[in-house]
């Protein structure tokens, strides 16, 4: 029965890729954007379908399980935060993208400040940190489908199938097929997440039941601290502070600012997001933290299938392969827009603008195909060997990206920012990345707080000296 369940998703998915293909125009603004055509519903879902990945599904759990329920507010309200950022970025892009004819965001960053140098660092740095979030998808489906079928599914087959299928409707479909795929994948989401809950909770007597029991033997899982004592007041911010900073500097979330039809849909969008965040959050945690009753000594990345697990042990083959569509879900619906910004950015920022500026519409398409089968591969080749725990990885991935964040309010909304002070900004908060990751910097440094603190606030005093001390930037001027 699962496999029937899983083939009938695959098989529905392809099909509606399909259907995006027959709509599709053929130009560069249909397959990267979608014709800036989306309307506030399919925005919103195409937003949260995004975002939510395997990091919610499993990392979530996995973090449930070893912190507790101190992780819900730090996801929920600081996620819900975002909304703010989407409109106060978003309605700028939009409006800017439009007057410009961007496609990406190295692209309007270049356009907005005539710096070639400031275009590719920009993409270099969207590039690098993205590329192992996106590896995080197939890792996800490997994980979950290696589980429910008891190992006649492995894991790197599991990876394989799951990202074969998406290269698939993205490779037709472009921006229409993965918005139109993101809709359903949302409502999937959504529900089985739900259903997930209600079904491994009942297991236990229901939810209160279970969380009793779980109190009795991991009290630390009900503190603010959590487990461990992981969050200190200054963890507690600065993990609040990290998702404002870094969820809009996605590409894939960046390029959704510049595909509504209007900025009413960003209005919508960015005024649900948070009532959906605060909603759904709870679900995946509560699963980490019942968990711990039925597997209580799982370490490090095992931890991180708390909730296949779970499903094989209590819920009976077709609801476990149910609910499993819902996992997958969330891992194609941030795979393939992680794909698609990623060859939409070396499409137009490496191979236009660098290699053959004269490339016709359908040149630029077919290159955006092919580097979609390429960065499928590179996420898969790093899924075969998972370096770090689900929440580690994507917290590394969000710290790298949280330096653009600077450049990019001060470009939208400051004239005399200047583009060298963008350019030293941004490598030196790389640098800085690397230096609290390998620790070459004193204990203590980070001042009680995660590094993306105090890396962004030296990202931002470069832009604000270099750009005082320069004088009014060279190149065009946004318009304001």
């Amino acid at each position: 029965m699962i496999y029937i369940i899983l083939a009938a998703y695959l098989i529905f998915t392809l099909v509606v890729g399909l259907i995006g293909h027959k709509l599709a125009s053929g130009t560069v603004d249909d397959y990267f954007l979608a014709g800036r055509t989306i309307g506030p519903i399919v925005l919103f879902f195409t937003l949260i379908s995004t975002n939510f990945s395997a990091f919610f599904f499993l990392g979530f759990a996995g973090a449930g399980y070893r912190i507790g329920y101190s992780y819900y507010p730090i996801m929920a309200f600081g996620t819900a935060f975002v909304g703010l950022a989407f409109y106060f970025i978003g309605y700028r892009v939009w409006r800017l993208g439009k007057a410009y004819g961007s496609v990406t965001p190295p692209e309007l960053i270049g356009h907005l400040t005539g710096s070639r140098p400031l275009r590719l660092v920009f993409l270099t740095v969207m590039v690098l940190f993205t590329v192992p979030y996106l590896a995080l998808q197939p890792i996800g489906a490997g994980y979950l489908l290696e589980q429910l079928t008891g190992g006649r599914i492995p894991f790197f087959a599991g990876a394989t199938l799951l990202t074969v299928s998406m290269v698939f409707y993205v490779f037709l479909g472009g921006m229409r097929g993965v918005a139109a795929t993101d809709v359903l994948q949302g409502v999937l989401m959504f529900v089985l997440m739900t259903l997930a809950v209600i079904l491994i909770a009942d297991q236990f007597g229901g939810i209160t039941a279970a969380n009793t029991l779980v109190r009795q033997s991991h009290p630390e899982l009900f503190t603010r601290q959590g487990g461990g004592g992981f969050f200190t007041p200054g963890i507690w911010v600065s993990y609040m502070v990290l998702w404002v900073l870094a969820v809009p500097m996605f590409p894939q979330v960046f390029m959704r600012f510049f595909i509504p039809r209007t900025s009413q849909s960003l209005k919508v969008a960015a005024a649900l997001y948070p009532v959906v965040c605060a909603t759904i959050f709870i679900a995946p945690i509560l699963i980490g933290v019942i968990g711990r009753i039925a597997f209580p000594d799982l370490a490090g990345t095992e931890s991180d299938q708390i909730l296949p697990m779970l499903l094989a042990e209590f819920v009976p083959e077709w609801l476990a392969g149910l609910i499993m569509v819902g996992a997958l879900a969330a891992f194609m619906s941030t795979m393939d827009s992680q794909l698609l910004a990623l060859s939409s950015m070396l499409t137009r920022d490496a191979y236009v603008d660098l290699v053959h500026r004269d490339a016709d519409v359908r040149r630029q398409v077919r290159v955006g195909k092919l580097m979609v089968v390429v960065l499928a591969a590179v996420g898969l080749a790093i899924a075969l060997r998972p370096p770090d725990t689900i929440f580690a990885i994507a917290t590394q991935a969000f710290t790298g990206l949280a330096v653009l964040f600077p450049t990019t309010i001060a470009v939208l909304y400051w004239r005399r920012v200047h583009p060298r002070s963008c350019v030293a900004s941004i490598v030196t908060g790389q640098i800085l990345v690397i230096a609290y990751h390998y620790d070459w910097l004193p204990e203590g440094a980070a001042l009680g707080l995660l590094p993306v603190v105090p890396i962004v606030a030296v990202c931002t005093a470069i832009i604000v000296a270099g750009s005082l001390a320069a004088g009014s930037r060279n190149g065009q001027t946004a318009p304001h």
